[in-house]
């Protein structure tokens, strides 16, 4: 007897993260995410990510460097963006523009481990840089260049706000990237490996990945959150909220998860205070008010707890982040995990190919066209 969906079936070995379900516990290179939200940076997760080791002060000064550098689209994916701008959803957006990014990668179609590294570390340095072009192209501002003297999370709100951040708002982005790094064998992870277990190129795996993290089911979920959070709009109206959507059998998005069944996702408890300090510091903490509310009737009735997703839609809200860009700064975020995961796939390969069980009809006989009834 399969599992659907694959639920517990181990698919690959991976030196990058781990998780314990059953205790709520998430581990970048068996550090404690807990201590890597508190302690680390983002810069230095891309590194741990990929190295397997957290860098020296040289070592993370030399990818900073590098990522600073990379940081503008090529001339072809600037003369594109008005289009994508004009036509496209944001995923839509950046699911393209990653696939069309290989058309002038400095490394072309080379595909030993170095050019691939370098290859990964362009695309962590753009994405930020394409969600913040496409969005100020749709709604008629003047592009943003990219600030060589900002690092990673405070340059993205550079690019997209026309401002330099409050540096507290900016930490605040930087660990919701930590936070939204890795997380072992999802969905867009595992369509990356796929695709890389052929061989492909690396841009491929991770056009895989976006396309994969598109779907609702997967991504999404921090935009829902914060919609429900504006038809909410007051404290005082979660219990009733919830309850309706309860009884009508509907999902509250941003709770529950495939594998933090009975605990709560780690990543959570870091974002729901991270979520109230910086909606004090704003000025406006309705929106965590109205999370909390939701989250203490949602754990009363269903026993269900928060996941990544829930805190983090009030926390972008803060920040300032439009909504339906959620979802592309978790990939932002995530591009770190991809990457990294395809090219520890390309380091020890085997073409991914699972079996099926076949549940459908045996020992037909054909019967021609003219004599079917």
């Amino acid at each position: 007897m399969t599992e659907k969906g694959l639920q517990d079936v181990v698919a690959a070995e991976t030196r990058i993260s781990d998780i314990d379900g059953e205790r709520g516990k998430l581990w970048y290179v068996g550090y404690d995410i807990e201590d890597l939200a508190r302690d680390s940076n983002f810069e230095e997760v891309v590194y741990l990510l990929h190295h397997l080791e957290l860098p020296t002060r040289d070592q993370l000064d030399e990818l900073n460097e590098f990522l600073v550098s990379e940081r503008e689209p090529s001339p072809f994916l600037v003369s594109l963006m008005p289009t994508l701008a004009q036509q496209t959803s944001p995923m839509s957006m950046l699911r393209t523009s990653v696939s069309a990014a290989s058309a002038y990668d400095p490394d072309g179609w080379e595909h030993t481990p170095e050019a691939n590294y370098r290859k990964a570390m362009r695309l962590v340095a753009k994405t930020p840089a394409l969600i913040a072009m496409y969005h100020r192209m749709r709604t008629g501002q003047e592009t943003v260049p990219p600030n060589p003297k900002l690092p990673h999370a405070a340059n993205f709100l550079w690019m997209l706000l026309g401002e330099e951040p409050d540096p507290e708002l900016a930490d605040a982005l930087d660990v919701s990237l930590v936070l939204y790094a890795d997380h072992t064998m999802n969905a867009s992870t595992f369509t990356a490996r796929v695709i890389a277990s052929t061989l492909s190129d690396m841009f491929s795996a991770i056009t895989g990945a976006i396309a994969a993290l598109k779907g609702p089911l997967h991504g999404g979920a921090n935009e829902e959150a914060m919609k429900m959070l504006e038809e909410v709009a007051d404290p005082a109206r979660a219990e009733a909220y919830v309850k309706d959507k309860l009884a009508r059998k509907e999902r509250i998005m941003g709770f529950g998860h495939r594998v933090y069944r009975h605990v709560e996702d780690p990543r959570a408890r870091i974002l729901r205070e991270l979520s109230r300090r910086i909606g004090e510091r704003v000025g406006d903490l309705r929106w965590w008010e109205i999370s909390r509310a939701i989250e203490e009737v949602v754990l009363r009735e269903k026993g269900l707890y928060p996941n990544v997703d829930f805190y983090v839609a009030s926390l972008y809200h803060c920040l300032g982040i439009p909504h339906d860009l959620m979802t592309p700064v978790f990939a932002m975020a995530r591009m770190a995990g991809w990457t990294a995961h395809v090219r520890e796939q390309y380091a020890d390969n085997r073409i991914i190919r699972p079996d099926s069980e076949y549940i459908g009809p045996r020992d037909r006989t054909y019967v021609p066209i003219d004599e079917r009834g």
